[in-house]
């Protein structure tokens, strides 16, 4: 080695004094974030009063399966046995979760938009409790889209295939919890957690939409189901469906909130991948189906195929190239 221990020494000590240099540097910057804080353009959430948790959300989704599907997501095993304090241990967290981020995300509102007392806690306290009351009966519907799922899809070896792993499942699970929420007033919160499902699966569905038991997404990734959406039973989607609005004007938030703006599905409709249906006042009738890639911004009669004209292909021979 010719390197001199010498001049290796005296470089490392100019770099650490650089490095102090820049660091210096930081509470400035520092300052200037901590200044634009107080842009009223700009949103911040610089209170006493909490804030919805995201990662608050993600435990209620986690802890809402473990009720749904008792033993198959539980960190401990459930038997007959333990089954009455397993789920009531359950039940009481969960209750204390729900109540607390329905309450933060009513005081929330209030705030923000300087709206009258509404009593958050109370009322946090009231929607908890007809979340898990309802608990049962969004049990029973699940247990309808898990059956339909196995039923329409030949890839399926089993139910428990279905609850484990398939992403539509999930996404439709949430929804479902949400759904509950969305129609009790509850803000922010159902959003939050259908973009949850969202992220994770890539199945967009509001909150908001109505949808019937049976239902079935298949695959699912690109599927859009806009918040006035209504499906009825035994409907099946593939992935890359859109049930969206018409091209909406730039004060749409304003003109349109509220207002009929998703098609409506009839039941036993079946919708192909890549499908785009649009408008409020389009219905496909029932026992439709829907072709993939078609696109419908019209009504369809009950018992009517819709198909796009077949492509015209074109084959050209290679010049030889080699790969």
């Amino acid at each position: 080695m010719d390197e001199n221990p010498l001049k290796l020494k005296t470089t490392c000590k100019s770099d650490a004094e650089a490095f102090t240099r820049i660091r210096d540097l930081l509470p400035e910057i520092a300052e200037k974030i901590i200044r634009g804080c107080d842009d009223k353009e700009c949103y911040t959430h610089i209170d006493y009063d909490p804030i919805p948790s995201k990662d608050s959300v993600v435990a209620i989704i986690n802890k809402s399966r473990e009720i749904l599907f008792p033993g198959f997501f539980s960190k401990e095993r459930i038997d007959p046995v333990n089954l009455r304090y397993s789920i009531g241990q359950a039940v009481s967290v969960l209750y204390d979760m729900v109540s607390e981020q329905i309450s933060n995300c009513i005081r929330h509102d209030c705030f923000r938009y300087s709206q009258e007392c509404s009593d958050c806690a109370e009322r946090g306290n009231k929607i908890a409790l007809e979340f898990l009351e309802a608990i049962p009966a969004v049990r029973k519907v699940l247990a309808t889209d898990v059956k339909a799922a196995y039923e329409g899809d030949p890839a399926a070896k089993s139910f428990d295939e279905i609850i484990f792993s398939y992403p539509g499942l999930f996404a439709i699970m949430v929804y479902r919890l949400a759904n509950n929420l969305f129609k009790n007033g509850v803000p922010l919160l159902p959003r939050i957690m259908t973009e949850y499902a969202h992220n994770l699966t890539g199945i967009d569905i509001h909150p908001g939409a109505e949808i019937g038991e049976s239902f079935v997404i298949d695959h699912g990734t690109g599927v859009v189901i806009g918040e006035t959406s209504v499906i009825g039973k035994n409907v099946r989607i593939y992935q890359g469906v859109t049930l969206g609005a018409l091209s909406l004007p730039k004060d749409a938030g304003e003109l349109l909130r509220g207002k009929k703006r998703h098609p409506t599905i009839e039941d036993d409709v079946i919708i192909y991948s890549g499908a785009t249906i649009l408008g409020g006042d389009t219905v496909i009738g029932a026992r439709s189906v829907v072709g993939g890639n078609v696109w419908i911004t019209e009504s369809v009669p009950p018992d009517t195929t819709v198909i796009t004209e077949t492509p015209r292909l074109t084959y050209k021979k290679s010049r030889g190239l080699k790969i």
